[in-house]
């Protein structure tokens, strides 16, 4: 995955898909290691309005701008990894039963098995966390993947693996007491999943 907050769509999609794909993008990011220095520098860069998607970006904008890379690592490691644990287990199983590598797990893989997804081989976590399910999210809307990629198919994979927890996760890293940096990205996909659940409830 590219360490940027912009996103090459691999084929020509909406200008609203094409944000839509690099907001996931950009939460898989940095939800999947700690920000580089490189990337810090293009989060200080961003700018929002008075939405709540645009007060996420210009806080985060504002955090990143004073924030290294360093310290961004030493969050990022208190959040989520920890000494045994990190202070969030960002993951679908442990969100919907109490334990990780359950049944969304295994509904998760049995689905990107039909979808001919496949994850890299370099991920060492479980398919179902949530900077993964994120960057699937991008790649189904891009039509990265050989899988139907139209919106029926969207909302069935949001559907299936991320409305009933993102929204909790991110509202619990947006209060995260180990959250500075984060605690806008909690925002920012707090909002953002509360924006597509309402689009996909009209579809």
């Amino acid at each position: 995955m590219s360490d940027t907050a912009a996103l090459q769509c691999p084929r020509s999609i909406t200008d609203e898909d094409r944000a839509r794909a690099q907001i996931y993008q950009l939460l898989a990011v940095l939800l999947s290691s700690p920000p580089s220095d490189e990337l810090l520098k293009g989060l200080a860069s961003l700018q929002g309005d008075d939405t709540p998607l645009g007060s996420a970006y210009k806080n985060l904008a504002a955090l990143a701008q004073r924030t290294t890379a360093v310290d961004a690592e030493q969050e990022f490691n208190n959040l989520f990894i920890g000494v045994g644990r990190g202070e969030l287990l960002p993951y679908a199983s442990y969100y919907l039963t109490g334990f990780l590598n359950e049944k969304p797990l295994a509904d998760l893989r049995t689905d990107l098995m039909a979808r001919g997804v496949k994850v890299s081989d370099g991920v060492k976590e479980p398919e179902d966390h949530i900077g993964t399910l994120c960057e699937i999210m991008a790649g189904i809307i891009t039509g990265e993947f050989a899988c139907d990629s139209d919106v029926s198919s969207q909302k069935a994979f949001f559907d299936a693996h991320m409305a009933k927890w993102a929204a909790l996760f991110f509202t619990d890293l947006e209060e995260a007491q180990s959250s500075v940096l984060y605690a806008p990205v909690g925002s920012l996909g707090r909002a953002f999943m509360a924006v597509e659940a309402d689009a996909f409830a009209i579809q």
